[in-house]
């Protein structure tokens, strides 16, 4: 396999993760020339290779997203139509949940979202208009003063190295990991409540101190069945490790309760008549009832349950052996959570485990059963002009004042301050959320001039991060990043400038609108919710 050595383009993404793609497809929609970068063989992100569904806010069928996003839940949709034998009901129902699952409007199948943003996709990619390299990751980038001239990636499989050139740099790797080769100012893990005043911050700031990162696996259940598979090398350590919150192993039926996350809540695997929360159905993509004929053994499950959060170790900050020896652990942790639900998960009869329980790779276009990457919920985080705190977000900070308004807002979204266990102190809290809108500022680095961040890693706070990092979010952070590099390519205008113009600050919420971005909430939206 060859490659161009050196390449050109307007703008350049590196990392076509969820933000990534939204990215890549507002500035090639805007007509810039694109070429983007993913270390898998899947584009999207949270939605395909790391197979978590849109966790969403309870007005997104209406509100709350951009256009292009609403775009693609209805595309989403349509494919089940289109493609799937689907009963009368279903194929009418406008709010068609493909699975069924209960925290998600919209739980389906990494492959067909990946299926939908590559129809999304398919003009620029088929025009050449957007390049895509795949297996690609960033290993060096060039500075020229406060500018970046060059990044250079590596073909994980070839070895090649390829340098990209572009006007424009955008962040989206799930890691943040552009930041520091640029040598672009960012902060990692826990600030400290003296840098942000807010409350739930730790008193001294801890970089190493990030949420969990979680492996994701696909199941499904053969009551009948027996697919057990080999005791994990890690089974023993994971069997008997009770997290500090916890008086129970992590393997077992009870977690942190997210209405309170003080107290411990219990939960099953299946629906029961006694009340007990079960977790099967909570992340359900494939659900056979909708169908008017069989397809398969029955319904497909996602495992991204609180058993199998990994807060061990971060991923960030740390030496290559020892990043390497929590992405391992993280999967240990997953297949163990599987071999304890086949061999010894109590059953509400009174009996032990549910053989039945089996790996499903072809779900996730793997060997093992596991998503092709973790699930990563927290990055680096750019030093911006402005930064995102608990107190811009917070229901009970805010109080009277309501939902937090930006005069440079570029988007709008909503969900609870969701922290999940951290790896140093184990924080964990589900903080009530006013809807919050984005601001410019804070997609804007303090020094680099022509850098980007296009996901989860624009200037907030770790606390902030629990709800800018959901899915219509970050789709939002890189659609706004991609028509920034756009704007300021056309208007010959640096991203600051945007900022700091009302005039050039007001044509680009104009072709924000033009592209179907909601700025703000409105009032009555407001008093909906």
């Amino acid at each position: 396999m060859t490659f161009e050595r050196r390449r050109q383009s307007d703008v350049i993404i590196i990392g076509g993760g969820l933000g990534g793609t939204a990215a890549a497809l507002a500035a090639a929609k805007a007509g810039m020339r694109v070429i983007m970068t993913e270390e898998t063989d899947w584009l999207g992100g949270q939605l395909t290779s790391q197979a978590v569904p849109p966790d969403e806010h309870r007005w997104i069928e209406s509100s709350g997203c951009t256009a292009s996003y609403r775009e693609f839940r209805s595309r989403v949709r349509d494919y089940y139509r289109r493609n799937y034998p689907l009963t009368e009901s279903a194929r009418n129902n406008p709010l068609l949940n493909p699975g069924n699952g209960w925290v998600s409007r919209l739980a389906h199948e990494p492959k067909v979202a990946l299926s939908v943003l590559h129809e999304m996709l398919a003009p620029y990619i088929n025009t050449g208009r957007i390049k895509v390299l795949y297996h690609t990751v960033p290993v060096h980038a060039e500075t020229a003063g406060d500018e970046v001239t060059e990044v250079t990636v590596l073909h994980k499989e070839s070895g090649a190295e390829i340098k990209l050139h572009g006007a424009y740099y955008l962040d989206a790797t799930e890691c943040g990991d552009l930041l520091p080769l640029a040598g672009a100012e960012h902060v990692c893990g826990a600030e400290s409540q003296k840098e942000t005043g807010e409350p739930h911050a730790l008193e001294q700031a801890d970089p190493l101190d990030m949420q969990s990162i979680t492996h994701v696996a696909a199941v499904d259940y053969v009551p009948d069945g027996d697919f057990t598979i080999d005791r994990p090398e890690d089974y023993d350590y994971w069997r008997q490790y009770v997290p500090s919150f916890s008086r129970y192993p992590i393997l077992s039926w009870y977690a942190s309760d997210a209405s309170d996350t003080t107290k411990l809540k219990q939960f099953t695997m299946f629906p029961n008549e006694e009340g007990i929360m079960s977790l099967w159905d909570y992340r359900r993509i494939v659900d056979p009832s909708i169908w008017s004929q069989p397809l398969n053994d029955g319904e497909v499950t996602l495992l991204n349950w609180a058993l199998n959060d990994y807060y061990a170790g971060p991923l960030i900050g740390v030496s290559p052996a020892e990043r390497e020896s929590h992405l391992k652990g993280a999967r240990q942790l997953t297949l163990s959570l599987v071999y304890w639900l086949q061999t010894e998960a109590p059953r509400l009869d009174g009996g032990k485990g549910y053989p039945g329980v089996r790996l499903r790779g072809d779900v996730l276009g793997t060997e093992d059963g596991l998503a092709k990457s973790p699930y990563i919920r927290e990055a680096r985080r750019i030093r911006g002009l402005y930064t995102v705190t608990e107190q811009d977000v917070s229901k009970e900070l805010r109080g009277a004042l309501g939902p937090m308004r930006y005069e440079d807002s570029v988007g709008v979204g909503s969900y609870h301050l969701d922290l999940h266990p951290t790896t140093v102190s184990q924080r964990t809290f589900y903080i009530p959320n006013h809807p919050y809108e984005i601001p410019l500022g804070s997609l804007i680095p303090v020094r680099i001039t022509n850098l980007l961040p296009a996901c989860k890693n624009i200037s907030m706070t770790q606390i902030a991060n629990g709800c800018y990092r959901l899915h219509p979010t970050e789709w939002n952070i890189g659609e706004a990043a991609g028509l920034l590099a756009s704007y300021a390519c056309t208007r010959r205008v640096l991203p600051r400038g945007v900022y700091e113009s009302e005039a050039h600050l007001k044509a680009y919420q104009q072709l924000l609108t033009e592209h179907g971005v909601q700025l703000h909430w409105s009032e009555a939206e407001l008093e909906m919710q």
